[in-house]
């Protein structure tokens, strides 16, 4: 297995962290297990694209959400990418 580290938007880290003591599962565990519902759903892009757009984030349903109305972590995450942009 590989270790990695990320950061991650405190109001998605805290409903990260609820949802995983709810299941009594790990952080890591609950990070994994979400990782691997997203990339089953995602198609794959083989190519690199010319200039970065927000993408589309997805529930964990598989459905499509509009980044317009997911709550503060797409705020942050459009927040950090227009300071690294």
């Amino acid at each position: 297995m590989t270790r990695t580290q990320i950061q991650l938007p405190e109001p998605l880290f805290q409903r990260l962290k609820k949802t995983a003591a709810l299941r009594d599962w790990s952080m890591a565990e609950l990070i994994r297990r979400g990782m691997e519902a997203y990339v089953q759903t995602c198609p794959e892009v083989n190519e690199v694209r010319a200039g970065w757009t927000m993408p589309v984030l997805r529930g964990s349903g598989g459905h499509l959400l509009d980044s317009s109305t997911v709550r503060p972590e797409s705020e942050a995450i459009e927040q950090r990418s227009a300071i690294t942009h």
